[in-house]
């Protein structure tokens, strides 16, 4: 994929910050579902206006296919900052038809791959099962909901199965923990970077949700992060989705993400802990939404402008 040769101003060398269509309701729950997710023209020219260097993928073919997301992506000066895939690693049997999905993805990372100061990241997740899907924060008080030492040795040999193909393409996977999957928790994260050589996605919204502590993830797993996915939270939004025993699509249904800044985290605490550590790589703002009817997608893109902005303000 040709590129100008110029750098732009909103890339540093060690950490490139991108947009994401979750943050305007289009991801796997809601693309080719919901009726009011936004076009990915609006979301694509909302992520440039706002400055931002990467944009992540969304669902394979939501922000176009082949040629034209190329096109799309470099007449805007964006460069792909990763893909999603969530993948029954646990299930040895549904593996094979997973990893024909990965493969895929890692086609259209071929087709967009351009000079990029951080390559896309292939994030892998885990898929869960039904019970975890009805169960999201919950497993970090009921053990049961957990993954047995057979799952966990059939687990690690489908990462490992993932991760080799990834590779073998050139790039490196980063492991995405997720609420109402297996690797949740912070218990469940750290038997995951034991159990395999992946890198870790820190995403600091789902880690609240699994009982985790971003500040703590942040020191305990610096050597092993090597993507960011950046949310803020209203904690009081996920404990009370947790108490009444709610799933997944409730987090999103009640704004339990929010702009950087208007949330319980200590954002900028955060920020000097990634550079603090030296991290490299993507930093992808998230702020996950469902789409409304009543609400123009313009609320998003302004938003996405003040969560660059509070980064910006902050030489990142």
């Amino acid at each position: 994929m040709r590129r100008v040769s110029a750098r732009p101003a909103h890339l540093t060398a060690s950490i490139a910050i991108a947009g994401a269509p979750v943050s305007f309701g289009a991801f796997e729950v809601t693309v080719g579902v919901d009726p009011h997710v936004p076009d990915a023209i609006t979301v694509l020219d909302a992520v440039q206006r706002a400055g931002y260097a990467g944009i992540d993928l969304g669902p394979p073919g939501y922000l176009g296919d082949g040629r034209e997301l190329s096109d799309r992506l470099q007449r805007r000066g964006l460069y792909l900052a990763g893909g999603y895939i969530a993948m029954p690693f646990s299930e040895s049997n549904r593996m094979p038809s997973a990893l024909d999905e990965l493969a895929r993805l890692l086609d259209i990372f071929d087709g967009v791959n351009g000079q990029a100061p951080n390559p896309p990241r292939a994030t892998l997740a885990d898929a869960g099962s039904d019970a975890r899907r009805r169960t999201p924060g919950r497993a970090h008080d009921d053990p049961s909901l957990m993954l047995d030492q057979a799952g966990w040795t059939r687990f690690a040999d489908g990462v490992a199965r993932a991760a080799a193909l990834v590779r073998r393409r050139g790039y490196e996977p980063t492991f995405h923990h997720h609420g109402a999957s297996y690797v949740e928790t912070p218990e469940e994260i750290g038997e995951m970077l034991a159990r395999t050589d992946v890198g870790l996605c820190l995403d600091t919204g789902h880690l609240i949700i699994g009982g985790g502590d971003p500040h703590q993830a942040l020191s305990d797993w610096a050597a092993r992060i090597n993507h960011l996915h950046l949310k803020d939270v209203r904690r009081a939004v996920i404990d009370g989705v947790i108490a009444r025993e709610g799933v997944m699509i409730d987090f999103w249904r009640e704004g339990a993400f929010c702009p950087l800044g208007e949330g319980d985290l200590d954002i900028d605490a955060i920020l000097r802990a990634i550079r603090d550590r030296g991290f490299r790589g993507w930093l992808v703002v998230e702020q996950d939404m469902l789409p409304r009817p009543d609400v123009s997608p313009d609320r998003a893109a302004r938003d996405q402008q003040k969560n660059r902005e509070y980064l910006r303000v902050r030489d990142l």
